[in-house]
């Protein structure tokens, strides 16, 4: 292909590969950091956004299960856009419609309009959160080494920037409007031109033996493993203020503190977790984040008050993690000659997961106990210990959780460079 750096008239030289991958990596984890903004600003923000359209108890999980729902479909319409337009192009429009989907949910006051942006943030979100870890995987395969899990470690901190705004525009009693506006007058021009490094990685063609397609015999242990890890996330995420405050007694400002904590822990496990992965390769690196995980809901389960409950938080933060990352880079491994299909079906179980997640806790938390009930997603994070080894398939081979290069095309239009 012209502009390979295999083609041999216009192969770059090494430095200028070196410096177009660098700026390629810097623009993603950027992406990656505003997508986590904009999530949080809009999960953060659901009891303002209740109020100001005047959706009701029962209407609200309708809305809510909606956008996980359409992100699914996203995920699975990229799929099928990948075979003529590219990643980086796809994540280049996605996340402006995202950011003006923001906006829009802070400008309307009908709730059919609420409903309209909703679906457009949905469908948005899942094409931006496929397209995105594509990139990852084949900027990953270009470095020859661990880089996927400080990606995401840049959506961790986006998300703690997001609830802290999202805070601060609670606390100065800020409509949605007035929250969101400024945030996107910042990160809208901020990503069109940051969006200008992004680099896509040519498919890297299937080996003798090698599955040429996405079989998804193959690729089930690792949805399983996706859908899992956001069970358990989901469950921090919507149920840890609850369980603080009515079930380990803490106070209503102490209520706020474990998502927090889960938050931070999980920023500062990805940020170190990627030489883990080159030291001791992924299956280690998964084995013992699902353990830690499931010490994590155990400690929760049983805690005597609310600072033992935190514990419990800190330890699912460290563990759980490791697990998304690392699961979508596994399934480029799994597939080299066709990692953008498999990501964007494997990106699915993503939602499914969080469909799953809050509802499960709820209506067992209901019908027997919520200490119980945390027991479930910690049963269902040790199950990813039994499927482990797939995350060993292409990259371990070539040792200690090390890949072997793959080519980035380097040519107009692949990067606007």
């Amino acid at each position: 292909m012209a502009g390979s750096v295999q083609h041999t008239a216009q192969r770059p030289t090494l430095a200028a590969m070196t410096d177009v991958l660098r700026r390629g990596r810097a623009s993603l984890a950027f992406g990656f950091f505003v997508q986590g903004v904009a999530f949080a600003l809009l999960v953060t923000r659901i009891p303002a956004m209740q109020d100001r359209y005047g959706v009701s108890d029962g209407l609200l999980p309708v809305f809510l299960a909606a956008v996980p729902i359409l992100a699914g479909v996203g995920s699975v319409t990229t799929e099928r856009l990948v075979r003529r337009v590219r990643p980086s192009r796809l994540l280049r429009w996605s996340q402006p419609v995202v950011l003006l989907a923001l906006l829009g949910v802070g400008a309307g006051d009908q709730v059919a309009e609420l409903a309209v942006v909703l679906g457009v943030f949905g469908l948005s979100v899942g094409m931006l959160d496929a397209s995105m870890n594509m990139l990852g995987v084949s900027l990953q395969r270009a470095y020859g080494r661990s880089i996927m899990l400080s990606f995401h470690a840049a959506y961790s901190l986006g998300g703690i920037l997001g609830a802290s705004l999202a805070w601060v525009g609670a606390h100065q009693e800020l409509t949605l409007w007035m929250s969101y506006l400024p945030v996107v007058v910042v990160l809208l021009p901020a990503v069109l031109v940051g969006s200008r490094g992004y680099v896509d990685g040519e498919a890297e063609p299937a080996e003798a033996g090698e599955t040429k397609g996405v079989a998804f015999r193959l690729l089930l242990p690792l949805c399983l493993v996706m859908t899992f890890a956001y069970i358990g996330d989901s469950t921090v995420s919507n149920w840890s203020a609850k369980y603080v405050k009515d079930v380990l007694g803490g106070s209503e400002q102490l209520a706020t503190v474990p998502y927090n904590v889960y938050m931070v822990t999980t920023l500062v496990g990805r940020a170190v977790g990627d030489l883990g992965v080159r030291r001791f390769g992924a299956v280690a690196v998964v084995r013992l984040g699902a353990l830690v995980a499931a010490c994590g809901f155990v400690v929760v389960a049983v805690a005597p008050g609310a600072w033992v409950g935190m514990l419990g938080f800190t330890l699912l933060g460290i563990g759980l993690c490791v697990l998304v990352p690392q699961t979508f880079a596994a399934a480029g491994r799994l597939f080299p000659g066709a990692s953008d299909a498999a990501v964007a079906r494997l990106n699915i179980f993503n939602y499914v997961g969080f469909l799953i997640g809050s509802p499960l806790v709820g209506a067992l938390g209901d019908a027997w106990s919520y200490r119980g009930a945390m027991l479930v997603p910690m049963a269902l994070v040790l199950v990813t210990t039994v499927y482990a080894r797939s995350f060993a398939s292409g990259g371990d081979r070539y040792g200690g959780g090390h890949e072997r290069p793959r080519t980035v095309d380097v040519g107009p239009g692949s990067n606007g460079l």
